[in-house]
């Protein structure tokens, strides 16, 4: 009996040290990924089985972001990580609206969710890693965003030009100098970071007389 102990207490460390062994190889190869997909990992290896990435859940190893998309537990994130995820998950997007405002120091309040511009459906992810909100947005008004640094990946953000067109264009509401007054918006900052022609040059690939006049008010609001 006490053999048979023995012999157990063996094979059970030795599928511990197997498992610990092939979660080790698997944080090597996809910790710089810093987010990755179901498919990201077949394409790494097509036999992997599936079975150890709830194992690892359960072992508080990785994290469920959504349906076949993960990160591993206690990050240490970088102020854009989320931005990262808001990428990954939905695509194509780029983080735009209240997000990108915050991130260019021009509204004063912190945002809870990470909001983005999508030609996919309007959608919000309630995840573990936070909320993540998506505004349609039209194929051809899929431009004017640039690439930032997210814990060594790149994503995409709304350029200070685009992001105005992108708010404005989903609030046509926003019809006066006092609604825009309500936006809060740093008049400093905002005159620092807004290139004008740049701006100009959008609206004209938006090709929309409204929104035109909204941001024509827009600047005259904000004096730029």
């Amino acid at each position: 009996m006490q053999k048979y102990e023995i012999f157990l207490k063996i094979v059970i460390f030795n599928k511990k040290k197997k498992c610990l062994m092939s979660f080790y190889h698997f944080k090597q190869h996809f910790e710089p990924f810093r987010v990755f997909s179901l498919q990201d990992i077949m394409k790494w290896k097509n036999d992997f089985d599936t079975r150890r990435l709830v194992e690892w859940q359960h072992k508080g190893y990785i994290v469920k972001i959504i349906n076949r998309w993960y990160m591993f537990a206690n990050p240490k994130p970088s102020a854009t990580f989320h931005y990262l995820i808001a990428n990954r998950i939905y695509a194509p997007s780029y983080v735009s609206f209240q997000s990108a405002w915050a991130y260019y120091g021009l509204i004063p309040e912190g945002v809870f969710s990470i909001t983005s511009a999508t030609s996919l459906k309007t959608h919000t992810f309630n995840t573990a890693a936070g909320v993540f909100s998506y505004r349609h947005l039209k194929p051809s008004l899929q431009f004017g965003y640039r690439f930032i640094d997210a814990d060594g990946q790149s994503c995409k953000i709304a350029e200070p030009e685009k992001l105005v067109i992108d708010h404005l264009y989903l609030h046509a509401s926003l019809k006066s100098a006092h609604d825009f007054e309500a936006l809060r918006i740093n008049q400093p900052v905002l005159k620092e970071q807004i290139d004008l022609n740049k701006l100009f040059a959008y609206l004209t690939l938006v090709k929309n007389r409204a929104l035109e006049k909204r941001v024509g008010l827009f600047i005259k609001t904000y004096a730029l």
